[in-house]
């Protein structure tokens, strides 16, 4: 493929991922921040494996800026216990990611993988009319 080609491939895939935020009520938004945040650990684990510092770093900048998006999405007032437990495990996958790229450490980067797997299979379980009722009388995600 060439260059021109990729980039227009590029920008579609960001139009396209621009769109379904747009259009994307609370629960969806955490989907797609949790689902980004995957794509954000793997890419990091591959350039761990093929040696690419600089790039690895990015993509632990990146993902450790998506669950910063995700702290900030807890409703505290709303969300009570569930939204501690959250904020404070955000908090240490964060610390977490930040010590796996310092040491290098793919266990680290699975680490955080298999909790945010984890939290988007529970969120991924809500039942569909629950999130709709909970979308339109909510302003914030709990």
């Amino acid at each position: 493929m060439s260059s021109g080609s990729q980039q227009a491939v590029r920008s579609y895939q960001t139009i396209g991922a621009h769109a379904q935020v747009a259009a994307a009520d609370p629960y969806r938004l955490v989907q797609l921040l949790l689902a980004k945040l995957l794509e954000r650990l793997a890419a990091a684990r591959g350039h761990m494996e093929r040696r690419e510092i600089a790039r690895k770093g990015e993509q632990v900048s990146k993902a450790i800026e998506v669950l910063s998006a995700l702290d900030a999405s807890i409703n505290m007032e709303q969300g009570g216990e569930i939204a501690a437990n959250l904020r404070g495990l955000y908090g240490y996958m964060s610390v977490r990611l930040a010590r796996a790229n310092a040491d290098d450490d793919p266990a680290g980067i699975e680490e955080v993988a298999a909790l945010v797997r984890n939290i988007k299979d529970g969120w991924d379980g809500i039942d569909p009319a629950v999130q709709a009722a909970a979308a339109a009388g909510a302003t914030a995600v709990p």
